[in-house]
C-alpha cells in the first residue's frame, strides 16, 4: 500500500525533492522547521516522517493534513528566531518575509509569484534576480538551486 495521493496544485515530487534536499544539506544540524504558505503541509509531514525533523506550517489559510503540526496565521520575518530553518516554497504573499528573515536565519526559498516588488511586473527568472540582488545588498551569502520538478518555477535559493 503506497501513500495516498493528496491532490494539489504542480508537481508533488517537489516536496520529496525539497525534503531530500533539506536533509543533505543540513542533515542533523538542524531540527525546527518553518514550512512558510506551506498549505496542506506535505512538505512538512516528510520532513517529519522520514527525517524526524520538527517542521511546522505556518499559513493563514488553516487547511493542514490531519497530525501536521500548524500555526494558522501570516508569517512575519520577526518569528525566524524561533526556527533553524525557514522555508518557503512557493510562499506566494509571504515572500518578501520569508527573504528578510534571511538576516537571522539560513532560507530556502523557491518563489513563484511577483509579492516581492508589485510596482513592476517580475517573471520568473526576474523575480530570482531580484531577490539575489536584495542578498546582494545585504551581503548574505546565498546559492542558486535548480530542482528537478516539472515546473517554471523550480529555482531556489538558499542562504548561508
Amino acid at each position: 500500500m503506497g501513500r495516498k495521493q493528496i491532490k494539489c496544485h504542480g508537481d508533488n515530487t517537489r516536496f520529496d525533492e525539497i525534503a531530500d534536499f533539506i536533509y543533505n544539506r543540513f542533515g542533523n544540524k538542524i531540527k525546527y522547521i518553518a514550512d512558510v504558505a506551506g498549505g496542506q503541509g506535505l512538505l512538512s509531514k516528510i520532513l517529519n516522517k522520514k527525517y524526524n525533523y520538527m517542521s511546522e506550517v505556518i499559513d493563514p489559510r488553516g487547511y493542514q493534513l490531519k497530525g501536521v503540526s500548524n500555526r494558522q496565521g501570516e508569517y512575519s520575518k520577526n518569528m525566524a528566531e524561533y526556527y533553524d530553518l525557514i522555508v518557503g516554497l512557493h510562499p506566494d504573499e509571504a515572500t518578501r518575509e520569508v527573504v528578510e528573515s534571511a538576516d537571522k536565519r539560513p532560507v530556502l526559498i523557491v518563489p513563484c509569484c511577483n509579492f516581492w516588488d508589485r510596482t513592476q511586473k517580475l517573471g520568473s527568472k526576474e523575480l530570482v534576480s531580484a531577490i539575489c540582488a536584495y542578498f546582494d545588498n545585504a551581503k548574505i551569502k546565498y546559492e542558486i538551486i535548480k530542482f528537478n520538478f516539472k515546473g517554471p518555477k523550480n529555482i531556489g535559493i538558499l542562504t548561508q
